[in-house]
């Protein structure tokens, strides 16, 4: 009986499944639109906030070789406002430190490693792991080369597009080669 523990897949929401940077006028094919009023947008005048959803992304992802886990500023709330759409079971969750540096957009502010790495980091605790998230860079990668003992793909999604095929296949072939070729 194999008792290998299978590589975690860290889940970011807005980006890679919810392509949030697409244009607003034309939802992506493939996607539904959702309204919801997760903490934050909760004052009565304040419009809910659209997102969008493929619901074929959860079969994907439930069929995927990894133990899947939210790495989202959504927190616990992923448990309850996408992952249902999807079709995904409650999923372990990063919760993030209480105090992180003021975030602002990669494309507005000069390279940084972002808040969320060393986080992911320490909650990897040297196990294999890809992360998929709209705001990977390069100097993420170092900073995980240095300071994680284990195998990593950090996986950058365009956020106006969101996961497609080849992500996923990235991602089983990333799997794949982590298990020394094994599919099972």
């Amino acid at each position: 009986m194999d008792t290998v523990t299978p590589p975690l897949l860290l889940l970011d929401v807005d980006g890679p499944l919810n392509p949030w940077m697409a244009k607003p006028s034309r939802r992506p094919e493939g996607y539904t639109t959702h309204r919801m009023r997760p903490t934050g947008w909760e004052q009565p005048y304040q419009k809910p906030l659209r997102v969008w959803l493929n619901h074929g992304h959860g079969a994907v992802l439930l069929s995927l070789p990894f133990s899947l886990v939210w790495a989202t500023t959504w927190t616990h709330e992923a448990n309850e406002w996408i992952g249902p759409h999807l079709g995904l079971p409650k999923l372990p969750v990063i919760t993030w430190p209480d105090e992180r540096p003021q975030s602002s957009p990669y494309w507005k502010a000069p390279p940084a490693v972002h808040w969320k790495t060393a986080t992911i980091v320490k909650y990897a605790d040297g196990r294999p792991f890809a992360w998929v998230d709209d705001e990977i860079t390069d100097l993420d990668r170092e900073f995980v080369a240095r300071y994680h003992g284990g195998a990593a793909l950090l996986h950058q999604v365009d956020p106006r597009v969101g996961l497609l095929p080849d992500d996923f296949a990235a991602l089983s072939a990333w799997a794949a080669e982590l298990s020394g070729g094994r599919r099972d």
